[in-house]
């Protein structure tokens, strides 16, 4: 059976990263994977992390299974931070929470969820999103369509196409949005975009599904969340996928979760039922300590005060590198758009969409050694004082048409 199988293609940009730990040349520099590092190029395990850690080994008594959809702690935990404790959806019992293997795991439970329970409706997703988007919708058994979302004239959100493509999708269809700090383009709705999209979507009844991977790397963890909270005070439906990944630096232990808003309690808990059979026909369920590491921290004050410090100080570090980026192309007389080099700097989170064609990425990775996702998306956070200079130099290079 297997004579007929040939090599797959590599993923987009963990195959990079692949073919980077490959390369031999001693300046070599990966921008690819959504990894966030600090100056030093290490990822670091935080100190709220490391403390949790020990206090789990020290208490842990048992390896025994989690419930189908993880600790009813883990996902109280979940929920006040993507409401707010107080908020009222938690208190009328309308939201329902599931541990997952990470974000991913999230999106293909729900995407499973759907195919189960809504037929075959379709997924609308912004062009450009996140590579593996489509792939998990697709191998859910799902229709996948796009809606414009990236101006790159203006290198902003292309509000006004965006709300017209919208306003065209079919009642039970599912439009994916991106919490914030959108990936690849860096680029977010503002309140009023936030406003005007919950709008349309509330009118032609779709269902929104939020990927919120970043919840506190673009603003702040509360500031983040005020998209999401304005749709949930929008519309009586949600399915909302959250990742614990970069906040917490907890990427190999993949942490995530499911969330399901639903009208009232009742619909709620019949959701759940179905979403814990799509978890069970997969995985069973959830791997337990990157999720214990979670609820331990979120459920002390000590330990979350000094989590939102450290997190405070990786998403400083990124706004940081992205001013000093602007500043090392500019003089080096680099315009990545027409307009400049600013935009670099009023995206947020970890991801820029620098315009970058795919013959210079070809050309950064072939004669310098840095590996930049096709798209032109770079991984800010992969810049530091070690390498930025070599970096800007090489993309000033491919730009005036110089070899290396």
């Amino acid at each position: 059976m297997f004579q007929a199988i040939t090599l797959a293609p590599a993923d987009p940009i963990l195959g990079l990263s692949e073919a980077f730990a490959r390369d031999t040349r001693p300046n070599k520099v990966n921008l690819a994977v959504g990894v966030f590092k600090d100056d030093e190029g290490r990822t670091p395990i935080l100190q709220a992390v490391k403390t949790a850690e020990q206090r789990l080994t020290d208490e842990e008594k048992t390896k025994s299974y989690l419930p189908i959809d993880g600790s009813p702690d883990y996902a109280q935990a979940v929920q006040a931070m993507l409401f707010g404790a107080d908020h009222p959806i938690i208190a009328a019992g309308r939201a329902a929470s599931s541990h997952t293997p990470g974000g991913t795991g999230a999106l293909r439970v729900a995407a499973d969820y759907l195919r189960q329970n809504h037929g075959q409706p379709t997924v609308h997703v912004s062009d450009p999103t996140w590579a593996n988007h489509p792939s998990i919708f697709k191998a859910a058994g799902l229709n996948v369509a796009t809606y414009p979302y990236f101006d790159p004239a203006t290198n902003g959100l292309s509000a006004d196409a965006m709300l017209a493509a919208l306003a065209k999708v079919a009642p039970g269809d599912v439009v994916l949005l991106h919490a914030c700090c959108h990936n690849p383009t860096g680029v977010d709705p503002a309140p009023d975009d936030w406003q005007r999209i919950a709008s349309v979507l509330a009118d032609r009844q779709a269902l929104p599904l939020v990927d919120f991977a970043y919840q506190g790397f673009g603003d702040g963890v509360e500031e983040d969340a005020a998209g999401l909270r304005l749709l949930a005070d929008a519309l009586p439906e949600l399915l909302i996928c959250s990742s614990f990944s970069k906040n917490f630096g907890l990427y190999n232990e993949r942490v995530g979760a499911l969330t399901v808003v639903a009208s009232d309690d009742a619909q709620a808990a019949a959701v759940q039922s179905h979403v814990k059979i799509a978890v069970r026909t997969n995985y069973s369920n959830p791997p337990a300590h990157g999720g214990q590491i979670v609820r331990t921290i979120l459920g002390d004050a000590t330990l979350t005060g000094q989590w939102r410090g450290e997190l405070d100080a990786m998403r400083q570090r990124i706004h940081t590198v992205r001013g000093l980026f602007c500043d090392k192309l500019n003089q080096r007389g680099v315009r990545l758009s027409p307009d400049g080099n600013d935009f670099v700097a009023r995206q947020r989170g970890m991801f820029s969409f620098t315009g970058l064609t795919k013959d210079e990425v070809q050309k950064l990775r072939d004669e310098h050694a840095i590996y930049i996702v096709g798209s032109g998306r770079i991984n800010v956070a992969g810049l530091a004082q070690r390498n930025i200079d070599a970096v800007c130099d090489a993309i000033a290079a491919v730009r005036s048409g110089r070899s290396a």
